[in-house]
This record gives C-alpha cells, sequence and structure tokens, in this order.
C-alpha cells in the first residue's frame, strides 16, 4: 500500500438550500448541531465525506441523514479552504445550493442534528463555522443567476400566475417592486412560459396560469443563446 509523505486534509460537504412558500421571504434550511464542535449553535446541513463516495453523493446522503430533505437537485457552489475554519483540524469544505419549495420538503430533525427548522435570510441565527460566508456567497449566486436562467422550476407549483412569478423574482432580488407591464412583457417574451387555463374558485378575476415550457428553455440553452435570456429576465431596469 502506498503510503504519502504529506498531511491530507478532512473534507467535508455543506448544503444551502434556499426555501419559498409564495411569501416575500426567502427561507434557509438550518440544523441545530447536537454535537460539538459549536454543539447547540445552527448551522448548515452537512457532514464529511466517506471515503468511497462522490462529492455530491456524500452532499444528498447528509442532507437526507440529517434534515428527511431528499430528491434535490444540487449545484457546486464552491470550495471553502482556511486553515482556521474548523476547529477539529484541516478541513476543506465544498459547499452546494439547491432551491426548493417549502411545501415539497417538510424538514424533520435526524441524525447528529437536535433541531432542523426554515429561517428568514434576513434573520439568521448566530451560525456556526463560516457558514455565514457560505451563504453570503450562495445569496449572490442565486442573485445573479436568476439574471440569466429561470429559476422557478424549482421554487413554484407546476402551475402558477404571473404575479406568483414576479413576486417570487422581487423577493429574490430583494426589491420593492417591478414595473409589472413591463415585467410580463419581457417575461413571456422569452417564449419559456406556456399558458395552461385559467384559476378556479377565486374570488377575484380568475387570473391565467402558466407552466414552463422547459423544452424551449433547453433548446435555448443548448443553442448558447443566454443573451437572449438574459435580456429578457434581467429586471432590474
Amino acid at each position: 500500500m502506498y503510503t504519502y509523505e504529506y498531511p491530507r486534509p478532512s473534507v467535508t460537504v455543506d448544503i444551502v438550500v434556499f426555501g419559498y412558500d409564495g411569501g416575500r421571504q426567502l427561507k434557509l434550511l438550518l440544523i441545530q448541531r447536537g454535537a460539538p464542535p459549536f454543539k447547540g449553535q445552527w448551522a448548515l446541513p452537512g457532514g464529511f465525506v466517506d471515503l468511497d463516495e462522490d462529492l455530491e453523493t456524500a452532499a444528498l446522503r447528509e442532507l437526507e441523514e440529517e434534515t428527511g430533505v431528499k430528491d434535490l437537485f444540487v449545484e457546486q457552489l464552491f470550495t471553502f479552504g482556511d486553515p482556521g475554519r474548523d476547529p477539529r483540524g484541516r478541513v476543506i469544505s465544498v459547499a452546494y445550493f439547491a432551491l426548493v419549495n417549502l411545501q415539497d420538503h417538510p424538514a424533520v430533525a435526524a441524525s447528529d442534528a437536535d433541531e432542523v427548522g426554515w429561517y428568514s435570510l434576513e434573520e439568521l441565527p448566530e451560525l456556526a463555522f463560516d457558514h455565514a460566508d457560505i451563504i453570503e456567497m450562495a445569496t449572490n449566486r442565486l442573485r445573479a443567476k436568476v439574471r440569466y436562467q429561470p429559476i422557478g422550476f424549482e421554487l413554484l407549483p407546476e402551475k402558477f400566475t404571473l404575479g406568483q412569478l414576479q413576486s417570487l423574482y422581487e423577493t429574490v432580488l430583494n426589491v420593492e417592486e417591478f414595473n409589472k407591464r413591463n415585467f410580463r412583457t419581457r417575461i413571456l417574451r422569452t417564449g419559456i412560459l406556456e399558458e395552461v387555463g385559467r384559476q378556479q374558485n377565486v374570488a377575484h378575476r380568475p387570473a391565467v396560469l402558466y407552466s414552463f415550457n422547459e423544452e424551449t428553455y433547453q433548446r435555448l440553452a443548448s443553442q448558447r443563446d443566454t443573451g437572449v435570456l438574459r435580456r429578457a429576465l434581467d429586471f432590474e431596469l
């Protein structure tokens, strides 16, 4: 068996899960640590990578073990490797992030988590390790991503109104309100929305319902026509 003369750092994964419930706040999935270090403090779900698994598998495993949340599409965010980030020793963390509709992903504490909960991004508790830095980077990535890629696939119901979609974008970008006519004109111009009927059993005039046309979006993406999407989705005018 070959041995190395150099010390080897440990590798962990941390997962930033953004949740949306149709309101005016983004939520973040946090666990309360049940073991030292930082026992009792809130943190991102995550843990050590096993020797026989890849990074994304480890991230999904830790997320399910600690919160019960599973079957997510996760995207790699960044690698955090400050030598003093973990009091247990030299630990490098590969962070991932995901977007979910809260109603579809109830969370239940398990493994080494005492509690688990959804916290408003604007009212986070004190966090363990360097998780505040990880969350800040993930939030910036999300707000940049929303300008060139539709994010409602994961955050909205299958059928939604343009009002719901506009509220989502305003929430993610943390802005008061977009011009309604301009928003609707630009989002419909992309061709990524498909009209699928009208609201039922509502007291007001029923609004048109839409769903994402994933085939059109994938075609634009495969053609590397991100300029079309960027011009249509960058609503900060």
